[in-house]
């Protein structure tokens, strides 16, 4: 398959792809995605406990229960789309996502209890899981030669969804005094528009299939697919509940015996690299420093005196801006470069969020937060889409349900340990995370800080089967 790229349309086989209005759709239906997180950050409250100002009385770690399935939901959605992307079409993963999205925002209006919460999140979880199994790989397709910077303008709209979503809570809920169901609605805007923007458009293949690359080629670049495929189910079990581990800590010993286990299949069995075994773990602890933080948002910062979802929307809209002017960054430091400092910004944000007070070192601590964990989620895919692309769409699919059904295995642990410790306690436990990380990347920069992406070309249908 032939790609011609223009400025505004790509020519594929002599069918004419629309490459602008493809990334507007897809910037939508990440929208969505978005709005989803803020609306959860906000619902945690009418949710909660009576005598919190609760409406629905439900205890923290029963509400990072019914959270889960928007996370271990999206893990499936994108693990299974990865999977079958390439054999059902793209095209078939973006309606999927678009109907999906639909029922859950149907559900979420109509929830009163765990279960339907419960319920709800399944869909969107699911939704929001298809949106990044059919767009990350659409996106680098699409833009071969930008794929990082523009992975990480796609990802504008993640961020940039939760700033809209926060002050909508503030302006709908906390000042207007609307109803829940009434801020939930909004969700069908953006969902309308992004299933107008793709009506009739053509969807190309994936790079991956375009290059000629095997689906065994693709199973090589990814290194020990059972023993990740094997860890992303038992973090599902654990985040819904089947089974758990009686201490915090003994989470990330998990996380680092299912990485020897993978060291060991790709090594020692399928004689391939062990870099995306190592980015797949990294994945899991990016993504929880970012999303199990902002999710308990409001019970982290109760008592700051200032609203949370104004520190929510301070927080995302510097994630959003910077993520809008990645490109530089990226050229600049390479991927590992800006993947290290965003470790070290992230732990100290995250550290002085635990000890200090009152509104203008919040708002301090919360900037600093925010530049570390701004750039984690795009760059981690985009360093995969440059560094391993023969890991094709199921690559950027695992990584991304790795991110997610870590978040839904840490959510209720961080509910517990506020419970039982408090709000301090939770934030220094999630500290951990990103100081592990500044390890892993300080090397990943010292191995990678001076090389090239790996281009596609010819070569790849023959390097496949190696």
């Amino acid at each position: 398959m032939k790609y011609h790229i223009a400025k505004s349309k790509i020519t594929i086989m002599n069918a004419t792809i629309n490459k602008s209005r493809i990334f507007i759709g897809s910037c939508l239906a990440l929208l969505v995605t978005s709005l989803t997180f803020a609306m959860r950050a906000k619902i945690e409250e009418v949710f909660g406990p009576v005598d919190s100002g609760g409406i629905f009385g439900l205890s923290k770690e029963t509400i990072g229960w019914a959270f889960g399935p928007a996370f271990w939901g999206f893990t499936v959605a994108m693990v299974i789309g990865g999977f079958i992307i390439d054999i059902v079409k793209t095209k078939s993963i973006v309606w999927a996502a678009f109907i999906l999205h639909l029922i859950g925002a149907i559900s979420f209006i109509m929830a009163h209890d765990k279960t339907t919460l419960f319920v709800a999140n399944v869909f969107i979880g699911l939704g929001n899981g298809a949106v990044e199994a059919a767009f990350n790989p659409l996106i680098a397709t699409i833009f071969p030669n930008d794929k990082t910077k523009m992975l990480n303008r796609f990802h504008v709209w993640f961020p940039g969804g939760i700033v809209i979503g926060s002050v909508l809570a503030w302006l709908m809920m906390d000042t207007m005094q609307l109803s829940w169901q009434i801020y939930i609605g909004v969700l069908f805007i953006p969902l309308a528009l992004y299933g107008f923007m793709f009506w009739g458009q053509k969807i190309p293949e994936t790079e991956r299939v375009s290059s000629g690359v095997s689906y065994k080629g693709m199973l090589n670049a990814i290194g020990a697919p059972v023993t990740i495929i094997t860890a992303m189910t038992v973090m599902l079990l654990l985040a819904i509940d089947v089974f758990s581990l009686p201490e915090g800590w003994m989470y990330l010993a998990l996380i680092g015996t299912f990485l020897i286990i993978a060291i060991i299949e790709a090594k020692v069995v399928r004689k391939a690299s062990v870099l995306f075994p190592f980015m797949f773990t990294f994945m899991l602890l990016t993504a929880s420093t970012e999303l199990v933080t902002t999710q308990w948002i409001n019970a982290l910062l109760a008592e700051v005196g200032v609203s949370q979802m104004l520190i929510l929307a301070l927080i995302t809209g510097i994630m959003a801006v910077g993520r809008y002017f990645a490109g530089n960054l990226v050229h600049r430091l390479n991927p590992s470069g800006v993947l290290l400092l965003s470790a070290i910004f992230s732990a100290t944000g995250i550290y002085m969020l635990s000890f200090v007070s009152g509104t203008f070192m919040t708002i301090v601590a919360s900037i600093i937060f925010a530049v570390g964990v701004c750039y984690f989620w795009p760059t981690m895919l985009g360093f995969i889409a440059e560094y391993i692309p023969r890991s094709g769409a199921l690559g950027l699919s695992l990584l991304g349900g790795a991110g997610n059904v870590s978040v839904a295995m840490f959510l209720p642990v961080m509910g517990k340990i506020m419970e039982e410790h408090g709000e301090t306690t939770a934030l220094q436990s999630v500290g951990a995370l990103p100081i592990i990380l500044i390890a892993g990347f300080a090397i990943l920069y010292m191995l990678f800080k001076n090389k090239k992406p790996v281009v596609l070309g010819d070569e790849a249908a023959t390097m496949s089967e190696q």
